[in-house]
């Protein structure tokens, strides 16, 4: 083997037999003190010299890092870990494990085929990110899940760029299009609320029943809701006080701080839900005294009931209706529904539902709203001229 030296500094190798010019690096990493070696194989000198040359400038800009033998199933796994000792919400950190391991299996099952999980961190590529989506959605999840996927994988590799372990984010080049006027969530038509409700007040549980109302009739979230003691209503002021959630992580049901500084709310009562409230407490009293009622939960008695029982319990109560399926959440999205519709004020829908904003009620109600706008248009000429009062 013959060794020549290039222009540009570095060096250009030529392999006798093979007729194969290499460009060669060689660096010293400052964060680790080690020596580092990229090599290029090219067909000609005139190649092999570009190759070099494109090799310097990258490293001169930090774009070439030390191999490392770290798989993005391992990196995955220290950044859940992260999560959690930042005191993300469990339920947070339950989504995130979930989204991650639509894209890589290996998380769940260490077993499972797992072509990008598998992959060393560093030699992922936008094609591989995109490979991985893919197979989600030709899973046959919606395209509402693939994207939070694809937003998931986004942060997991920014992270790691932040920690200098990757030159780039291979997820940001990838883009989806998804189905336009995908609906996030459904809203109930008033008559299908009269359903549901009616085969609620038929079913045995009459603490589910409550708290199915309770939720139609504030637009609480599920674990809001659930994590209600008596002590957490007052029934002479006619308003609850929200200042916890009770979700499920990894199996096992935990109380964590709402989502944001505004979720931690009063919320006032509806005339009939106050009276419904106030009779299923006189139903309890007469067996038990008021600071044992008042350590009870609405559903559930001493210990909160499983997040997974009410979904359940919503579900075949939908069917029993006729109204197909009805999430959780579909409850939430009816009540701001029909508070708009019926012109409650942003502000107020807002700070009901326990946003951080009136903005981001604005902008999942936004085609409500632009439907109430078309219905105020001003004449100038009523302004300018208006019409004589009538004489009582």
């Amino acid at each position: 083997m013959s060794k020549r030296r290039g222009k540009g500094g570095g060096s250009v190798f030529y392999h006798e037999g093979k007729g194969k010019w290499v460009a060669q690096l060689t660096w010293i990493d400052p964060a680790t003190g080690r020596k580092v070696k990229r090599e290029k194989h090219c067909e000609t000198r005139k190649e092999a010299e570009r190759a070099l040359a494109d090799m310097v400038a990258a490293q001169a800009k930090g774009l070439l890092t030390d191999p490392s033998r770290l798989t993005t199933r391992d990196f995955a796994l220290d950044y859940l870990k992260r999560l959690e000792r930042e005191g993300l919400r469990p339920n947070s950190i339950r989504l995130a494990q979930e989204e991650l391991a639509h894209a890589l299996p290996s998380l769940k099952d260490p077993k499972a085929h797992d072509p990008l999980g598998r992959m060393r961190l560093q030699e992922v590529k936008p094609v591989h990110v995109r490979a991985a989506v893919d197979r989600v959605a030709e899973a046959g999840y919606a395209p509402r899940t693939v994207n939070r996927v694809l937003m998931r994988l986004k942060a997991l590799f920014r992270e790691a760029l932040r920690l200098e372990l990757v030159a780039r984010n291979p997820a940001e080049a990838v883009r989806l299009r998804l189905p336009k006027g995908e609906k996030t969530a459904r809203a109930l038509e008033p008559q299908e609320v009269a359903r549901l409700l009616e085969a609620a007040e038929a079913s045995r549980s009459k603490d589910m029943a409550l708290l199915l109302r309770l939720m139609l009739e504030t637009g609480l979230r599920r674990g809001e809701a659930l994590a209600l003691q008596w002590r957490d209503i007052d029934l002479e002021a006619g308003e609850l006080t929200v200042w916890r959630s009770w979700t499920k992580a990894r199996g096992k049901g935990a109380f964590s701080e709402p989502k944001t500084p505004t979720a931690k709310r009063k919320v006032p009562l509806p005339r009939g839900l106050l009276l419904r409230l106030k009779a299923r407490r006189e139903e309890l009293l007469e067996r038990l005294t008021p600071e044992e009622v008042d350590g009870l939960f609405l559903v559930g008695g001493v210990k909160p009931v499983d997040p997974d029982a009410f979904n359940h319990y919503l579900r075949r109560l939908a069917e029993r209706a006729g109204l197909g399926r009805v999430r959780v959440h579909d409850l939430r999205h009816t009540w701001a529904t029909l508070a708009l519709s019926r012109g409650v004020p942003l502000e107020v829908v807002s700070e009901r539902l326990g946003h951080a904003s009136p903005t981001i009620t604005l902008n999942v109600y936004r085609h409500l709203l632009e439907e109430e706008r078309r219905g105020w248009v001003l004449d100038l000429e009523e302004l300018l001229y208006p019409a004589p009062r009538a004489q009582a």
